[in-house]
């Protein structure tokens, strides 16, 4: 079952990811949302549309903008619609 995992510490585990461009992408109630801090980063992709992220934040350690996801997806990405996925340092194990 995958995993997120970062600085120790279990961000998510499902067996109903969906995998998009290479990177495993988390259902929400998959999520442990102790870990997880908002953040004002937005980035565009111009298929699946505007991402919002969050930061990443576990035993006082700080990863910035470690997780994104699309909460209002285009059409071709609707499969990934409010689901997350992590970089920096966050590694996701099979």
């Amino acid at each position: 079952m995958p995993k997120a995992i970062w600085n120790g510490a279990v961000l998510a585990k499902s067996d109903r990811t969906e995998v998009v461009e290479g990177n495993h992408y988390f259902p929400p109630d998959s999520i442990n949302k102790e870990y997880f801090k908002d953040s004002s980063t937005h980035t565009s992709c111009p298929w699946k549309g505007l991402a919002s992220y969050y930061s990443i934040e576990v035993d006082g350690q700080v990863n910035k903008d470690a997780a994104w996801y699309y909460p209002d997806a285009k059409e071709k990405a609707k499969n990934i619609e409010g689901y997350i996925a992590f970089w920096r340092g966050v590694k996701v194990e099979s």
